[in-house]
């Protein structure tokens, strides 16, 4: 959770090149390492045309800057400017849904309980159910939908027929979600969920491993943080292009941003190799 927080909140609000490239291959990159050929078909299916909406939508709107390109049949001119806000904007937004996607699929319902279920109980059953909630509810609407399609046959190209069906699956799987919503709250309260003095099952632990990898995360977010809040990472868009020139400590945050977010990447990569070996030996 804390990774995926730092990572984003550097990705948001530090609009320069270097960093929304870093951000961008790094969670393209590690989108597929977890989902593999799901993660190419979400980024050529959704990812690539929301930047493409983004990086063309800015420079024909905002016409500030000083290096006009061209102009248009309106008069308003095309700057440099624009565009290239518009491109690393493109990225930042690409980068941003890669990363809540990652944090969708690594950080599951029970994770979240655990995290927060003895601060705020219920706000944490809450948010875990609707972590679930979309996933099954998909899942929901294809069964319900192919379960009426045997039912009521083929509907063809029929629009009414079309419409119909469409609403007596929405209307049966929201009765069903509401149901289901009731029958958990009932169940965790049941069981004395949220109660003062309560104690908790879980599989988690806090031993030295995750703090060696978090004490990591937090030195590479300060060094970047610090790197981007001195102004050795820094990049102008308006009213003219302006970065500073990539000294010793810039290059050490923007390097200290890159192992943040390949931090992940490069622990399960290193658990593959060692469990490769330990079956080499068998």
């Amino acid at each position: 959770m804390a990774f995926f927080a730092a990572v984003m909140l550097i990705t948001a609000f530090v609009l320069h090149p270097a960093v929304t490239f870093i951000s961008f291959a790094a969670a393209f990159a590690y989108s597929v390492f977890l989902k593999g050929r799901k993660a190419l078909r979400f980024a050529l299916l959704f990812v690539l045309p929301v930047m493409v909406f983004v990086a063309v939508l800015n420079p024909l709107f905002n016409h500030a800057g000083t290096t006009v390109l061209f102009s248009l049949k309106n008069g308003n001119p095309v700057t440099l400017e624009a565009v290239l806000y518009g491109i690393v904007s493109a990225g930042m937004f690409a980068a941003l849904i890669m990363w809540f996607s990652c944090l969708n699929t690594v950080m599951t319902s029970d994770k979240y309980v655990y995290l927060f279920g003895r601060i705020i109980p219920a706000l944490s059953l809450v948010f875990s159910m609707a972590l679930r909630f979309v996933p099954r509810f998909t899942r929901r609407i294809a069964e319900v939908s192919e379960a009426q399609r045997s039912v009521s046959g083929d509907i063809g190209r029929d629009p009414i027929k079309g419409v119909s069906h469409g609403l007596a699956v929405v209307s049966m799987t929201t009765t069903w979600a509401l149901e289901s919503a009731v029958g958990i709250s009932d169940s965790m309260k049941s069981r004395g969920y949220g109660l003062p003095g309560r104690t908790s099952y879980s599989i988690f632990r806090f031993d030295r491993r995750d703090a060696f990898v978090l004490s990591a995360l937090f030195i590479c977010f300060g060094v970047s943080v610090a790197a981007m809040a001195t102004k050795h990472v820094c990049f102008r868009f308006y009213p003219s292009i302006k970065y500073t020139s990539a000294g010793l400590f810039g290059v050490a945050g923007c390097a200290a941003f890159a192992l943040l977010c390949l931090l992940p990447m490069l622990l399960n990569i290193e658990e593959s190799i060692k469990w490769r070996a330990i079956r080499s030996r068998i």
